[in-house]
């Protein structure tokens, strides 16, 4: 494997046409990383049900507490770690810890089992996800980001639909548990051969980057570099509470609302197109809504795409049957692609390149702290009001997240950005 100071044969050059094929390739690389844990998103709250036994939804969405503290953790030692041992180390080493969670689905003798095989998934999405992200930031430049999230978050996403949609529609024929492990298995194999083998160095072009366009003399400590990225600068607080609440919401329609919807009659196969409409609107919206960002600028798009998501939420509980609920999919969806992209483009243009990937870090701990806290959070609620009550409760913090943002982030352009 290269060292981050390896010195290519060719001049590096940043854009996203000068590096199309090492991009392209990362696009199917995350499309990988997505649809690992796509494979969880139908039939995983429903095993808790029907294969253990669990009847409190604390307890279900435990596998959500684990994985999105881990999750979290990982993106900001990812972050920091690739700026000084590279990028693709990181990216194999998450492959890694992924290839034990497919067998562990579907071979677990308890619930207990889950929640670890959940801990190595967090390992794996925030070493892989965050450092596909990385990657891609340091080969486009700045002068595409919006684009180059746009694209990276829809394959993710569209391959977390595709995953959802396949482990669900394979269940009535190998069994709950065994057609995510199958299908999971393949796509983590895949997902570590190209990163081994094809994958290249991306570190050299941030520090081109550096080089060319910063007039900071060296990377501040790791201390600094949170404490500005998470409450110092209000804009970059705005993005990092945006995440989070993103991710709150996410977790409430992973872990919460295939229950929902089986509880109020719907067959597995309507739950799986429900659960795949999702994150398939986000993944494809998102490619218009990155780019739009480059134009138009970061803040709108965040702001009212929380708005959107928090509306979306309540239509699950205002409406009822499978029409009304793909509605409130498809527009839970368009809101989400609105902020996902948008959110991670913003970091890239507030942080410095000499500790972008540190701040991309911290973000993604904000984010995916949500987790946690929305399983957390959820969990509690419908344990004491019924799963309706946490559907409101999070739909009305979305709200207000998106408020936040159009009161405390500054306004400004991403060509202004540094």
């Amino acid at each position: 494997m290269p060292s981050p100071s390896t010195v290519t044969a060719q001049p590096l050059r940043l854009g996203l046409k000068e590096n199309a094929a090492q991009f392209l390739l990362l696009v199917v690389v995350n499309a990988f990383v997505g649809g690992l844990v796509g494979i969880e998103r139908v039939v995983l709250p429903v095993i808790a049900e029907r294969s253990f036994g669990l009847a409190s939804h604390t307890a279900i969405l435990s596998f959500l507490v684990s994985f999105g503290l881990v999750k979290a953790c990982s993106n900001l030692m990812a972050g920091r770690v690739s700026e000084t041992i590279g990028r693709k180390s990181v990216l194999v080493t998450g492959w890694l810890f992924g290839l034990p969670v497919p067998l562990l689905i579907g071979f677990a003798p308890s619930w207990g089992w889950i929640v670890f095989a959940n801990v190595l998934l967090g390992v794996n999405q925030g070493l892989c996800w965050s450092t596909t992200v990385i990657m891609k930031i340091d080969l486009v430049g700045p002068r595409r980001r919006g684009l180059a999230m746009g694209l990276n978050e829809a394959s993710g996403y569209l391959a977390v639909s595709l995953a959802a949609f396949g482990a669900g529609a394979l269940a009535p024929a190998l069994g709950l548990r065994l057609a995510p492990m199958w299908l999971g298995e393949t796509l983590a194999v895949a997902g570590l051969i190209l990163s081994l083998l094809l994958v290249h160095e991306t570190l050299p072009f941030s520090r081109l980057e550096a080089a060319l366009g910063s007039t900071q003399a060296g990377a501040p400590s790791f201390w600094h570099v949170f404490r500005h990225t998470s409450w110092g600068d209000r804009s970059l607080f705005a993005v990092c509470q945006a995440g989070l609440v993103n991710n709150l919401n996410d977790a409430l329609a992973w872990g919460l609302l295939p229950l929902f919807f089986a509880a109020n009659g719907l067959a597995l196969s309507q739950i799986s197109i429900l659960s795949a409409l999702y994150p398939a609107t986000w993944g494809i919206t998102q490619l218009g809504t990155g780019a739009l960002s480059d134009v138009i600028g970061r803040k709108f798009l965040i702001a009212s795409g929380m708005v959107i998501q928090g509306i979306a939420i309540l239509l699950f509980v205002l409406g009822t049957g499978f029409s009304a609920w793909s509605a409130a999919a498809i527009s839970l969806g368009v809101g989400t692609a609105m902020v996902y992209p948008t959110l991670l483009a913003a970091i890239g243009d507030l942080a410095n390149p000499t500790w972008r990937a540190t701040a991309v870090g911290v973000y993604r701990l904000w984010r995916d702290s949500g987790y946690a806290f929305g399983a957390i959070l959820a969990g509690i609620i419908a344990d004491q009001v019924g799963i309706r009550g946490a559907i409101a409760a999070v739909g009305v913090l979305t709200l207000f997240s998106g408020f936040i943002v159009a009161v405390t982030m500054r306004p400004g352009h991403p060509s202004a950005a540094q």
